[in-house]
């Protein structure tokens, strides 16, 4: 597999993991103003349409597109909704924007922007930074 491969699918990948530790944590009470698996699983469904896919599209449509740090609340419309809908919604949605990825050909790959906290991003820099929020996230609902 190469470098590339592996990142999209280190990318990819991460709903199964994060559904595991969202259904193991769904009991455990967490501090007020912290967000227990629901809310993040919901945010994550925010950030993947607001950062992820719209950065993917500055790339496809503007030569070295820039951008602000930008961290979206919850996704609206998934506030009544049971856990594994809010983990079938994010799936879905991290399997489009993976399937975006994929079809990139070597120059698409290659574009990039500048990211006001990151700096230069190519496409494996933006997953990179994607694949750091999804741990970030997972770790502050992983159980002990």
């Amino acid at each position: 597999m190469s470098e590339r491969d592996a990142l999209v699918e280190r990318f990819a990948s991460f709903p199964g993991r994060l559904a595991d530790a969202a259904r193991a944590s769904r009991e455990r009470s967490f501090p007020a103003g912290e967000w227990g698996p629901t809310e993040v699983v919901s945010h994550l469904i925010a950030v993947e349409e607001v950062v992820w896919r719209a950065r993917l599209r500055d790339l496809e449509a503007t030569e070295d597109p820039r951008w602000s740090r930008t961290e979206p609340g919850l996704a609206a419309g998934l506030e009544d909704a049971p856990l594994d809908e809010i983990l079938s919604t994010f799936e879905a949605a991290r399997a489009g924007t993976a399937e975006i990825v994929r079809a990139l050909d070597a120059a698409g790959w290659a574009r990039s922007g500048t990211h006001a906290v990151y700096g230069r991003l190519d496409v494996a820099g933006l997953l990179g930074v994607a694949i750091d929020h999804d741990a970030e996230h997972l770790r502050g609902i992983a159980t002990d």
